[in-house]
């Protein structure tokens, strides 16, 4: 027997008995009731489900009802159930958070579908995508034994993604556990490719979009094609592809998806690399020969990104786009809040770029500030508190404001982040980099097998500090630790969110370009 109980409210009750005889024999318990007064002190006596509520009742109507029910106990279902189609009192119905909406003659069938579209819903959808994971799970792992193509990895990554959130909205744990396996053994096969093929990327042969190349072969062409409207160039640092989908349903408000696809971000997936190489539309080594005094680095004083203006308005006169531009870098929520308050006056360009910092400023907190790891545990906390901060932000005011404009919205970012779980022990001199997921110096002492070395940086066209220096790029989930205060720094970066090695959530990373609604 259910243990689901009915509220059904119709001052025709008894001509309902058929009706209410068949809910019972599926096994749920029908209260009836024939005015909206004693339905609301059946309310106030019992626990229900769900109310069924005739809208045309003589005293009190049942949209006076209805909203009276939702005073004290907006989470009940109601549906509203009339002879009236009027729209006005759909839209009145609606509007007062209605679960559905029948017309009579209602037949014993829709009431049932009813019941479970509104009370068994969770449970069906649950038990769906989990027959479906399982179908799926199959051919992801055929896949992992087989994928050889760049395309390939990005396509087996988005689906990993596309399981990960729809099993965690039904909070299937042990689905989920599957699911980590997968996406485990995923990166450990990622890494092999990467390591086998990124020396080749660089050097032009089979290579996808990367860093250096996506402005010129994908953003300058849709903003050239858009220069009489404009276009908004977004630079979210740090995005990963499954928080672009979390913050991509907010954008659906406003702008509507044209086209989607992914790139690589070059190695190390850090700011300083990836970021100048994404605006330069060159290498690293690239803009250290032809800009020295734009780079600097990892072991020089000073800011890392401080001239992405000068080496995106050179990119554009070396590929012969005339447009004009304007630069806009968002590193705290008071610049954030000036550029919205201004955004109508600087967004009158060909092309405006905003770089906004805060998912980078985001993770780094998870590493210094106890509440942020509190807040950000695990992926799925980690998508929340971004969508969160997006939904509250200056960001997403500027971007009413583009829409507005009728702007082309181009969304992108330069790297993105692994929750790091195991150390990987490094020895080097004192010049060495302090990222966790790469290094680079010289005498460096590292476990070969937890490391793309590469011992040549010219060959992945990557700046030396040093005649010897080497990179080296950790793995999967790994951290670098020295064995001095090992044990120390081992607590303290265990479960924080890091960037610059070689993983799916690193490199494979969104750019999407989206049209005004």
């Amino acid at each position: 027997m259910s243990d689901i109980n009915i509220l059904w409210v119709d001052d025709e009750i008894d001509l309902l008995k058929p009706h209410i005889i068949f809910l019972e024999q599926k096994g749920y318990r029908v209260a009836p009731c024939n005015n909206g007064i004693d339905a609301l002190e059946l309310c106030k006596q019992q626990v229900f489900d769900m109310v069924f509520l005739d809208e045309n009742m003589p005293g009190i109507s049942g949209l006076q009802v209805l909203v009276s029910i939702k005073s004290k106990q907006p989470n009940l279902p109601v549906v509203m159930i009339t002879k009236n189609e009027e729209e006005h009192i759909m839209e009145e119905a609606i509007g007062s958070k209605i679960a559905d909406y029948l017309i009579k003659p209602v037949h014993p069938k829709q009431l049932l579908s009813c019941l479970k579209r509104n009370l068994d819903h969770s449970r069906l959808v649950s038990e769906k995508t989990a027959a479906d994971y399982r179908q799926a799970f199959g051919k992801i792992a055929l896949d992992l034994g087989r994928v050889n193509t760049y395309q390939g990895w990005i396509d087996l990554y988005k689906a990993l993604i596309f399981w990960e959130i729809e099993l965690e909205n039904i909070n299937d744990t042990g689905m989920l556990e599957i699911l980590e396996s997968q996406k485990q053994e995923a990166n450990t096969l990622f890494f092999k490719y990467i390591k086998k093929h990124y020396r080749s990327w660089i050097n032009g042969e089979e290579a996808p979009l990367l860093s250096n190349t996506l402005l010129k072969k994908f953003v300058l062409p849709e903003v050239q094609k858009a220069k009489e409207a404009g276009t908004l160039l977004l630079v979210i640092d740090n995005l990963r592809y499954d928080q672009f989908i979390v913050l991509e349903q907010v954008l659906n408000t406003f702008y509507k998806k044209v086209q989607e696809m992914a790139y690589y971000s070059i190695l190390p997936t850090t700011t300083q690399y990836a970021r100048n190489a994404l605006f330069s539309g060159l290498m690293p080594l690239e803009i250290e020969q032809l800009h020295p005094e734009y780079w600097k680095n990892d072991t020089e004083e000073g800011g890392k990104n401080l001239h992405e203006e000068y080496l995106l308005n050179a990119q554009l006169k070396r590929h012969g786009y005339e447009l004009n531009t304007a630069y806009h870098k968002i590193t705290n929520i008071k610049k954030g809040r000036w550029l919205s308050d201004h955004f109508n006056s600087i967004a009158k360009n060909d092309l405006t770029v905003i770089v906004y910092n805060f998912v980078d400023m985001l993770s780094h907190s998870k590493t210094d500030m106890e509440v942020i790891k509190e807040l950000a545990g695990d992926d799925k906390a980690y998508r929340s508190l971004t969508k969160s901060w997006f939904l509250n932000s200056p960001l997403l005011s500027m971007i009413q404001q583009a829409q507005d404009l009728k702007l082309k919205l181009i969304v992108t970012t330069d790297h993105g982040t692994i929750n790091t779980d195991s150390p990987s022990k490094v020895v080097g001199d004192r010049n060495i980099s302090t990222n966790l997921r790469y290094k680079t110096g010289k005498s460096l002492s590292y476990e070969a097998k937890d490391v793309y070395a590469v011992t040549e940086p010219a060959a992945i066209k990557l700046p030396a500090i040093h005649m010897s220096s080497s990179y080296i790029f950790a793995k999967e989930r790994l951290f670098f630790a020295y064995p001095n205060k090992y044990n120390h720094y081992v607590k303290y970066f265990k479960n924080t969110y890091q960037h610059g090695g070689i993983s799916m959530e690193e490199m494979i990373i969104p750019c999407a370009i989206f049209a005004p609604r």
